[in-house]
């Protein structure tokens, strides 16, 4: 049975106001939840905070008590200061039908970080990477459009179908340090 189910803010720990705009990361406690993670004593001080169970997801609460995912928090790109959701790009970029994206941070001197859009085409489609850029600058605000897009014949997957973005992390680090090393 579940103790609970809380939109919180991951600073004060305290609930999430219940007007679908507040973004807060879903916690949940009861006997459903897991009790620990195996001879990984730092994940349990850091999962189960304030007697929660965190679970990553970032949500907004909605004053009808649904709680809408938004994205996970580990996804959440932060560009001189502003926060890009990956999945919210990630969507924009799935309606041109033309590929399946995957978002992932850039490294950046001046932001720190940048949003960079792993894409892999559909059979048969054809895209350019500016093709790609006016499309995001038409439908998202300036600070989400992404500064690059790289275009792969696929993207790396679980076994799940599910996009391996830590494998795309990869890439971004490694592509963003042959970039700032070419500006040398």
């Amino acid at each position: 049975m579940f103790d609970g189910l809380q939109v919180l803010n991951s600073e004060t720990l305290e609930p999430v106001a219940k007007d679908g705009v507040t973004i807060g990361e879903v916690c949940m406690r009861g006997n459903m939840v897991f009790r620990e993670y195996l001879n990984n004593p730092e994940a349990m001080l850091e999962s189960f905070r304030g007697g929660w169970f965190h679970s990553g997801d970032l949500a907004v609460w909605h004053p009808d008590g649904y709680i809408e995912i938004k994205d996970r928090a580990k996804d959440i790109i932060i560009s001189g200061g502003e926060n890009i959701s990956c999945l919210e790009v990630e969507s924009i970029l799935y309606s041109l039908l033309l590929f399946l994206p995957g978002m992932v941070a850039w490294p950046d001197e001046k932001w720190g970080e940048s949003p960079c859009a792993f894409v892999s085409l559909k059979h048969g489609m054809r895209s350019k990477e500016e093709e790609i850029l006016s499309f995001c600058r038409q439908h998202l605000p300036k600070f989400m459009v992404p500064k690059s897009v790289i275009i792969l014949v696929a993207l790396d997957k679980t076994a799940t179908g599910k996009i391996q973005k830590q494998m795309l992390h990869s890439k971004a680090r490694a592509l963003g340090s042959i970039k700032q090393i070419s500006k040398l």
